[in-house]
């Protein structure tokens, strides 16, 4: 008989792509306010420590968390600290509580490697020292001791995942800003840079995600997810290009310049992203479930370069 589970943030990027490979399990959806009319949906409005997830989890075995608030770029809030906590930390701690109480057996929590770090110029594993520099990495962080400590005392398990940047169709942020620089073919002024990063085609943390909803191995584990490869920012724009069937021109315009001027913009933090590097090693989730990413970062890159052309057709 296949398991039950309760999804939270299934209308988002991730959600969007993990859906569709869920037809072995009987799923239902917790939604802040809108509805996906494929699925039962329980709305269960604003996620904190206030949050009364009863109703939905009823008769459900496991739990995919992935709801939270993601890294803003122009803040709304007077304290965006404040926020992550109230609904990345606390917001998730309540809901493992609630879990513990209607008889959960498994919660699969997805947490970001910004609960390790953002920039590091040493590669990260499972074992590394947990500094999140970011108010979004302190809140998954808080969130990832506060499963622990309850499984601690429970008969529920977890498996945290930590991604990398994840890409691919639809996806948000700074890889879309890349899609479109490199779409457009102006020069870019990042041929200079020396840095290597991790990231994971949102196919592949899809499957890990899977990978842990039936594998006994995956309890009471964190894993770090990425496509097992890594690139520099220009190589990751000639990629990009390859994918689009274009040829970028970059500058080798000295990092330190760069670093500069995108502080002077007040882009501080998005230089550092792309000057910076956060090599991370996923072989934990290898060894551990057998598992292999099933797409390569050229295929991954491919299918997010053919949805962002089509999308702008």
């Amino acid at each position: 008989m296949s398991k039950s589970i309760l999804i939270t943030g299934a209308t988002g990027f991730i959600g969007s792509h993990l859906l569709p490979r869920l037809d072995n399990y009987k799923v239902s959806l917790a939604v802040r306010n809108s509805s996906h009319s494929t699925y039962k949906n329980y709305i269960v409005g604003e996620i904190d420590d206030r949050t009364s997830w009863q109703e939905a989890l009823q008769g459900i075995e496991v739990v995919i968390h992935m709801a939270a608030r993601a890294h803003i770029l122009q803040e709304s809030v007077a304290n965006p600290e404040t926020e992550f906590d109230r609904i990345n930390g606390e917001g998730t701690i309540n809901l493992g509580k609630q879990c513990i109480e209607a008889g959960v057996k498994h919660f699969i929590f997805l947490s970001s490697i910004g609960a390790v770090t953002t920039l590091s110029d040493t590669i990260i594993n499972e074992s590394s020292p947990c500094n999140p520099d970011t108010p979004y990495g302190k809140s998954k962080l808080k969130a990832e001791i506060g499963i622990k400590q309850l499984c601690e005392n429970s008969t529920m398990t977890y498996t945290i995942l930590r991604p990398t940047l994840v890409y691919g169709a639809n996806n948000p942020g700074n890889m879309e800003r890349l899609l479109k620089l490199t779409a457009k073919g102006l020069p870019l002024p990042l041929g200079g840079v020396n840095n290597s990063r991790s990231l994971v085609y949102v196919g592949n943390l899809v499957d890990a995600i899977i990978t842990c909803i039936d594998r006994t191995e995956a309890k009471n584990q964190t894993f770090i997810v990425s496509d097992g490869e890594d690139l520099s920012t220009p190589e990751l724009i000639r990629r990009i290009g390859k994918a689009m069937n274009k040829t970028p021109l970059l500058l080798p315009i000295p990092s330190s310049l760069i670093k500069r001027g995108t502080k002077i913009l007040g882009k501080g933090e998005v230089g550092d992203r792309l000057l910076g590097s956060l090599q991370v090693d996923n072989s934990k989730i290898r060894d551990t479930l057998n598992w292999q990413p099933p797409y390569t970062v050229d295929e991954g890159l491919k299918i997010t370069a053919d949805w962002f052309i089509n999308s702008t057709k």
